[in-house]
């Protein structure tokens, strides 16, 4: 009785496992990236990114996003071996940089990429995370102020590649 039990709570664990994929990778852009994509479903995923900066001093940021999944029904048409899928999807951002003069980073970010994911369990992407808050900075004289982060807009378009479990 108790093998049927173990083997039961294993197809369902193992269905639950393949209904709700998962992928992790990295991601360069402007900076490294570690990124980490849990779906829910066929349509929703959460994606988590954290990245360091790579042509613009020291620091360490990150964004967490709900993405949705070729949103209005409106799939990439061109699927041939794999699967092509574009996203969308809305979250947070924060950061801290120049540790000399700890400045610092929050706000609203967005997410918008198309992937291709491959008949073996790899992807590749292609994304932009604009994103705008509020900033704390070192101004003349090394004084501290708080203004409005707006570079992010302008920033965040990475490539991805990420192994799908």
């Amino acid at each position: 009785m108790k093998k049927y039990l173990l083997i039961a709570v294993l197809a369902v664990a193992s269905l639950a496992a393949y209904a709700q994929p998962r992928a992790i990778g990295a991601n360069l852009g402007s900076g490294l990236g570690f990124s980490y994509q849990h779906g829910f479903g066929e349509s929703n995923m959460l994606d988590v990114n954290a990245s360091v900066p790579v042509l613009t001093g020291w620091g360490i940021g990150g964004s967490v996003t709900y993405d949705w999944i070729d949103p209005f029904n409106a799939p990439v048409p061109w699927n041939e071996k794999g699967e092509w899928h574009w996203y969308m999807g809305v979250g947070g951002t924060a950061g801290i940089y120049d540790f000399s003069n700890i400045a610092w980073n929050a706000g609203v970010a967005g997410h918008i990429g198309i992937e291709y994911d491959f008949w073996f369990p790899l992807q590749l992407s292609l994304d932009w995370r604009p994103n705008i808050g509020v900033t704390n900075y070192a101004g003349a004289g090394n004084d501290h102020k708080l203004g409005f982060n707006h570079w992010g807009l302008y920033s965040g378009i990475s490539l991805g590649v990420r192994y799908k479990f």
